[in-house]
């Protein structure tokens, strides 16, 4: 996994922290939606699966990877979330429990431009490490995009990530 991965932005919008991340990707956006959207893909660079019906307004259920309850030691039962928006191959929104995760994809030369925003609960600590855990998850999925495999995602360290996450969270209190 590449340490030059942009930092995402850690801001407030409407009330709420929010990050977000800008990628270029040499990929077409087909071939990117994919990989957000369906199971095969999201087990190589998100730490739960999506299950449900792909449409707007559609409950989903998010269970973590079994080896991602097993290394951290979570409960086996999944999250719950709403698609809030579902435009292919544009715009994939959702929820996740409290937190909100929009991908917004675009037309770029040499491929697609990725916006992935995320709204997350007002705690500084917890923020950063989702916010280094996002970064790892994007490292993944460019990895994965370009080569066809990434790395486990749970033998990534996210730790110099919160570091420097933790910097941006702080400096907007």
């Amino acid at each position: 996994m590449s340490d030059d991965q942009p930092l995402g932005v850690a801001t407030h919008d409407d009330g709420r922290l929010c990050v977000r991340f800008e990628r270029h990707l040499n990929h077409d956006r087909a071939k990117v939606w994919r990989a957000l959207t369906e199971s095969e893909h999201l087990r190589s660079w998100m730490p739960c699966d999506i299950v449900g019906q792909r449409r707007a307004g559609a409950r989903i259920e998010l269970p973590f990877w079994p080896d991602h309850v097993e290394k951290y030691g979570l409960d086996a039962a999944p999250l719950h979330g709403e698609i809030r928006v579902w435009d292919p191959p544009s715009v994939f929104e959702w929820t996740w429990e409290t937190d909100v995760l929009r991908w917004e994809l675009m037309l770029e030369e040499g491929g697609t431009h990725l916006r992935f925003t995320t709204w997350l609960a007002d705690d500084p600590g917890g923020a950063s490490q989702a916010a280094a855990g996002y970064h790892v998850c994007l490292a993944n999925l460019e990895e994965l995009l370009d080569t066809g495999h990434a790395g486990r995602l749970i033998d990534a360290d996210v730790a110099p990530w919160e570091r420097r996450y933790e910097e941006q969270v702080a400096s907007l209190a």
